[in-house]
This record gives C-alpha cells, sequence and structure tokens, in this order.
C-alpha cells in the first residue's frame, strides 16, 4: 500500500492554468474520489500521478518518495501504478488473456489467469474485446492495470460510457476487487452519485482549484459552499435570515447545526431533498405548496414544488416511492432535521440565493 501525496501542484498547457496549487492526500489503501466538471483538471491530476504529464510546480510523492517535482520526474513505468482509461483502450487484435498477460513473462502468466477470475471473466480469456460488452472490456482493463502488482491504482472515468444498471453493479465489483488487492485508488468522476457510493474521502475538484477533501458523509452534510452543496447531490438553496441558532425562510423556522457560525443576518440555507416531508393535509409546522413535476423512480420520487404563496420558492423533495401525487396537487411541506447556512457574501461563489442543482 502507498499513500499518495500531492502538496502545491500546477500544471499548465501553454498560458492556459489547468491545475493551481493543489493539495491532496490520499492514504494508504483508500479510495478517494475527484469529483468536477468538465475541464475542471481532474484527468490532468490523474496524469500527472501516473507520470504521463509533468507538474509546473510543486510535488507528487508515492508512499514517501517525491516521483516529480517540476525539475526530476520518475518515469510512468517505474511509479507501481496501475491505470485504466476511460475506454480500457484494448488492443483489439489481441484476446483478453493476451491483453491482460501484456507486458509480463511468461512465468506471470499465472498471475494473468488470476486477475482474469478475480474481475469474473473465467473461460472468457480466448475472445477478443469486440466478442466483449462493455463491462466486460472495463473488467479486462482493470486486470491489465493490476497485472504489474501496482500500489496505486488510477481510474479515469472508467464507468462513464455503461448503461446505468449496468455501471452500478461493475462500481460494486470494481470496489470489492480494489479492497482486496489492497491498492490505494483515485478515480476521477463527474457523477455525484458514483462519487458518494465509491469513495472514503471525496475531493471537490474546480476550474482547477482543490475546493475540500473530505469524508463523503461530512460533505454531503456540511459542504464548504453552495457550489460544492449542488456538486454533491440535490439540493435547495433558500434565501434566510438568521437568528441565533434559527434561520427563517419561505418553509418558516428552520433550526441549525449546532456548530453553525454564521452572523445574524441574511444567510443561504441548505436543505437536502430528503430534509422536506410531503403531507396531504396541512399542520401546524407545515406550508401549503402546489406540485409541478414528479420523477418515480421506484423506490423513492422526487417532486417538484412551488410554495403556494406570492414568492413561489420552488422546491425539490423526496418522498416515498409509495405517495403517488399529481401535477397541480396541493400539499403540504415540513422540514424534519437541520439547515446548513451560509453568509451571504461568503458562501454565494457566484449563485443566486434561489440557486439549485438538479442531478
Amino acid at each position: 500500500m502507498s499513500t499518495i501525496e500531492l502538496r502545491g501542484v500546477a500544471k499548465r498547457f501553454g498560458v492556459t492554468p489547468v491545475l493551481t496549487d493543489v493539495d491532496l492526500v490520499v492514504p494508504d489503501g483508500s479510495t478517494t474520489v475527484v469529483l468536477g466538471a468538465s475541464g475542471s483538471g481532474k484527468t490532468t491530476l490523474l496524469r500527472l500521478i501516473a507520470g504521463f504529464e509533468q507538474v509546473d510546480a510543486g510535488t507528487v510523492s508515492i508512499d514517501g518518495r517525491v516521483v516529480d517535482d517540476g525539475v526530476r520526474s520518475v518515469r510512468a513505468q517505474h511509479r507501481g501504478v496501475g491505470y485504466v482509461p476511460q475506454e480500457g483502450a484494448l488492443f483489439p487484435h489481441l484476446t483478453v488473456m493476451g491483453n491482460v498477460s501484456f507486458g509480463i513473462s511468461r512465468a506471470d502468466r499465472s498471475r494473468a489467469q488470476e486477475l482474469i477470475d478475480l474481475v469474473g471473466l473465467g473461460g472468457l480469456g480466448r475472445r477478443y474485446p469486440h466478442q466483449l460488452s462493455g463491462g466486460q472490456q472495463q473488467r479486462v482493463a482493470l486486470a491489465r492495470a493490476l497485472t504489474i502488482r501496482p500500489s496505486v491504482v488510477l481510474l479515469d472515468e472508467p464507468f462513464s460510457s455503461l448503461d446505468a444498471s449496468l455501471r452500478t453493479g461493475l462500481r460494486r465489483d470494481v470496489a470489492r476487487i480494489l479492497t482486496e488487492t489492497n491498492a490505494t485508488t483515485v478515480l476521477v468522476t463527474h457523477d455525484q452519485n458514483e462519487a458518494l457510493a465509491f469513495a472514503d474521502r471525496i475531493a471537490v475538484l474546480r476550474r482547477g482549484v482543490m475546493v475540500v477533501s473530505a469524508d463523503p458523509h461530512e460533505l454531503y452534510r456540511h459542504p464548504p459552499d453552495v457550489t460544492a452543496a449542488t456538486s454533491l447531490g440535490e439540493a435547495n438553496i433558500l434565501a434566510a435570515e438568521v437568528a441565533g441558532n434559527w434561520a427563517r425562510c419561505a418553509l418558516g423556522a428552520v433550526p441549525l447545526h449546532s456548530h453553525a457560525q454564521v452572523n445574524d443576518g441574511p444567510a443561504q440555507l441548505l436543505l437536502r431533498p430528503e430534509q422536506l416531508v410531503v403531507h396531504l393535509e396541512g399542520g401546524p409546522d407545515t406550508v401549503a405548496a402546489i406540485v409541478v413535476d414528479t420523477q418515480f423512480h421506484g423506490h423513492d420520487t422526487l417532486v417538484d414544488l412551488v410554495v403556494d404563496d406570492p414568492e413561489h420558492q420552488a422546491l425539490l423533495a423526496r418522498v416515498p416511492g409509495d405517495l403517488v401525487l399529481s401535477r397541480g396537487q396541493r400539499v403540504w411541506v415540513e422540514v424534519h432535521g437541520h439547515g446548513r447556512v451560509w453568509s451571504i457574501d461568503h458562501g454565494t461563489d457566484g449563485e443566486s440565493p434561489a440557486a439549485r442543482r438538479r442531478a
């Protein structure tokens, strides 16, 4: 196992900065997901760790050894890193066995067969890539990356081209395989659900700057700003007025987390959709709303609402799948749990107070 450490890493292509002063630590044997939009620098960061690119400033270390300081760079093949590209990049003229065993000695061919079995492709060693499904091809790419017994495995959005149902199953299998091999893993993705499901830690990369790196549960509940909040799942961002440990908004008075450190006055309030409980009848702590649209997902339903008042505050609620609601229906909304707030001048990052992102 190996710790990956980036300190003050910067990279530019021509005059265009791609990464700026990036710090990141990936502990031994853990899985860190780097989450960011297209163009945020995710793949460049991965390529710097792998040794395919060289840093312009800062250092990259693996297991305490500096492998790149902008002056000297250890070659990729000497870093003990396995790399799984987005599309697998298999050799089309080689079989599964040929791809997995490519570049290793004949004495290690038993290792190749063990890995083929490990990724669930036993009996398919003689097939060619065109005879495999997309998920099977990605399994071959993972097995090939593991043949060198890497201490570090890097995955560049390996599930993005797969169907949703296949993606979920393969993601679970890959996580199990990486745990069994004790590899330190970095996966980059723009998929928030993938990040939350796969990671021990999530690092949010925004326009080449590392915003935060934290436990996914903590990051989901207590994101550092509005943009991070909306990057990690559906979110309601409401204009609010803070007084003490309460925030008053379109849904009434909402209690704040005890560790919230925000001055009284205008603020932005985060409420996750699962915090909005929808009732068919009004109660003492409810606010009337109108159903605008619904998205049924089987186990639950996402409901677009607007508060039934002149302001028409837009909301998103997550309700049990067996609660059937129709467009135009009047319902009542109650807030459960505590809110997360940011002062208007500290948490906006260019967002409007009513900003809301849908996954």
